[in-house]
């Protein structure tokens, strides 16, 4: 098995996590733990399994010239991206959320295309398109949900800022896995990230009662900070090692696939035509974009 097709594995196992992650934190939050209270267990559980994991591997110096890098993809990925996200959950509704954060493809091939002169194919671009036809069908017309929101506005525009701090993100810490080992990095960015988040967080972290909450909502908090938070962002870092920023952003098509895949399985959702389509939409779509380039002659 080669690299890339290792790298297509790791995308496709973060996707699939982020699909049925809402349905295990939502028994969570916010009863037990309000959003910002959940961030700051992210992480610093991410942080320590990130340190204590990098002890096992090579130990690396960061260059002096990479600090500012570093420095924005923690105030980005891990910082403006967790915070608006859950503030935006907050104050409109998953339905809004899902297909928003559709849009985080078609940023990314955009911004690559400006920052980094990325060469935009014809087929990923045909591939983006398809897919998000696919994920906004099926959100739109695959899901139901009703959800308190007082803010429904104000909610959307921090998914929106959530969908361009998360694509900039990635284009960003691009070159830094091209440089540094994944563990270096991700021990780095979520230190970093506790940091600036922990005046944000704390106030919400001291409001959990810990006692109050019962065994079956731990075991759905340890599956946020081990596989939500460690493993999604480490297998996301992995793949850009091998894939383009524009060709990783779009397995976010996929992560309703999961969803509704996982709804059928616990017996909460049921299959018919409309899904059936817009899932062949996104698995051609997401195919288009994964698919290398033939070299030219």
């Amino acid at each position: 098995m080669n690299q890339r097709t290792l790298a297509i594995i790791a995308a496709i196992g973060a996707a699939t996590i982020y699909g049925i992650n809402h349905t295990i934190a939502k028994g969570v939050m916010p009863t037990y733990i309000k959003p910002y209270g959940f961030i700051m267990l992210r992480l610093a559980g991410a942080s320590l399994l990130f340190w204590g994991v990098s002890c096992f591997t090579p130990k690396e110096r960061i260059e002096k010239k990479d600090w500012g890098r570093i420095l924005l993809c923690a105030i980005l990925g891990m910082g403006i991206n967790m915070l608006t996200f859950f503030k935006g959950l907050a104050l409109s509704t998953p339905i809004n959320s899902a297909v928003l954060i559709t849009i985080t493809p078609i940023l990314v091939v955009i911004l690559s295309a400006i920052l980094i002169k990325e060469k935009i194919t014809l087929l990923k671009v045909t591939g983006i398109i398809l897919g998000f036809i696919g994920a906004v069908t099926l959100i739109l017309f695959g899901t139901k949900t009703s959800q308190d929101a007082p803010n429904i506005p104000l909610g959307n525009l921090l998914f929106i800022v959530n969908a361009v701090s998360f694509g900039v993100y990635l284009i960003l810490v691009k070159k830094l896995t091209e440089k540094y080992h994944p563990f270096t990095l991700m021990k780095w960015l979520f230190s970093i990230g506790f940091i600036i988040c922990f005046p944000i967080t704390l106030p919400e972290f001291l409001e959990i009662q810990w006692k109050e909450i019962p065994t079956e909502a731990v075991g759905s908090i340890l599956f946020v900070i081990v596989f939500t938070t460690f493993f999604t962002y480490l297998f996301n870092v992995y793949a850009l090692t091998k894939l383009k920023a524009s060709t990783l952003s779009s397995f976010v098509y996929l992560q309703p696939i999961i969803g509704i895949l996982f709804a059928l399985l616990v017996g909460k959702d049921q299959l018919n035509e409309l899904k059936i389509i817009a899932t062949l939409l996104i698995m051609f779509g997401v195919y288009l974009t994964t698919k290398k380039p033939k070299p030219s002659p």
